[in-house]
């Protein structure tokens, strides 16, 4: 029962992750497509506004989904570290990269400074999301197995590009929508169209995408193609489409007001169709969800700590998201700023 629910929170946070960072990947990505400094200005304006209350925080669940997965299940750990080595530790330095590039991109005197920095966070934008696709593609596809050599052959397979592709895209996606309601909530309609615009094409390549996947991994990932098409799996599968179609009505609608939340539930949905459907492994077909568990002793703990966290840690995060999405946590300005000033003197 402990491994079971160890395991489906393990998935939550993956999907968590996969929402939260990948806007903050996404606003990367339209970053480094926004053209040259004069065409690509009011588009990176509004990236840096947009990003600037949140990104910090959205690498928490990345830490909650590697807390989970080497204490609650140790051996998948062992597994897809070894066997996925080298696109997981791209994937980390793209982070460190990408977080840097946007801090000090800011803090950059020089323009050349800046639009070095700007083109290393928006590089690893790009990059970053890519290389945690591809060693998901690898899990998904039973390239993770115990034993298996650490080359290009366990994460260069046709599902791990695909599922690489398909996490850029999606990511391009949510930044695209999200970045069209910051836009609205800015009053910013030239901006509201431009992302409007790239969001519809980035849901078009999603669903591209998903429909090669699910032709590729017929043969390259039986297993999972058997999950997405039958049962659970098959369910969120349906419900990933009904949420492209709602978020694509929601975009072409004056108001977009549930574009957000329909392309949330998109990704939310894919990633939980990808756990379901590998049931009851976690690297298909040779490793089980109990033979990769830890120890009852340590899950136990381990769902301690998880509901301490659900009691104090997510409701504060989703507070955050909430206040940023609403507008509450806007950057001071030199003009309120000099308000303030002029106040105080009074």
């Amino acid at each position: 029962m402990i491994v079971g629910v160890i395991a489906v929170v393990l998935l939550l946070a993956v999907a968590a992750y996969a929402c939260a960072g990948g806007t903050d990947y996404g606003a990367g990505f339209w970053d480094l497509t926004a053209g040259g400094a004069r065409r690509g200005q009011r588009p990176r304006w509004l990236i840096d506004h947009a990003m600037a209350p949140v990104w910090e925080v959205n690498n928490v669940w990345l830490i909650f989904v590697l807390v989970i997965m080497w204490t609650g299940f140790p051996v998948f750990f062992q597994q897809v570290f070894t066997a996925m080595w080298l696109p997981l530790a791209l994937a980390a330095v793209g982070v460190v990269l990408r977080g840097a590039g946007f801090a000090l991109r800011k803090a950059a005197r020089r323009l050349s400074g800046r639009r070095l920095y700007g083109a290393v966070f928006a590089v690893s934008s790009l990059l970053t999301p890519f290389f945690f696709g591809a060693a998901a593609g690898g899990v998904a596809s039973g390239r993770a197995a115990r034993g298996t050599p650490a080359s290009a052959d366990a994460w260069a397979s046709p599902t791990s590009v695909l599922f690489g592709l398909l996490a850029v895209t999606t990511t391009a996606l949510l930044g695209a929508v999200f970045l069209a309601a910051d836009a609205r909530r800015f009053e910013a309609p030239g901006l509201d169209a431009y992302f409007r615009r790239r969001a519809l094409a980035a849901l078009a390549a999603v669903a591209v995408l998903a429909v090669i996947t699910l032709f590729v991994t017929h043969d390259d990932a039986p297993h999972v193609w058997h999950g997405l098409t039958h049962g659970v799996g098959l369910v969120f599968v349906v419900l990933a489409g009904l949420g492209s179609l709602a978020t694509a009505w929601s975009l072409i609608r004056p108001s977009a007001a549930w574009s957000r939340i329909g392309a949330v539930g998109v990704v939310a949905s894919a990633v939980i169709a990808w756990g379901m459907a590998q049931r009851p492994y976690l690297v298909p077909t040779t490793l089980t969800v109990s033979e990769g568990a830890g120890a009852h002793t340590t899950l136990r703990w381990l769902g301690l700590v998880t509901l301490v966290a659900a009691v104090l840690v997510f409701p504060a995060v989703a507070l955050l998201y909430w206040l940023d999405t609403h507008g509450e946590l806007e950057a001071l300005t030199d003009a309120d700023l000099r308000r303030d000033a002029a106040v105080d003197e009074g």
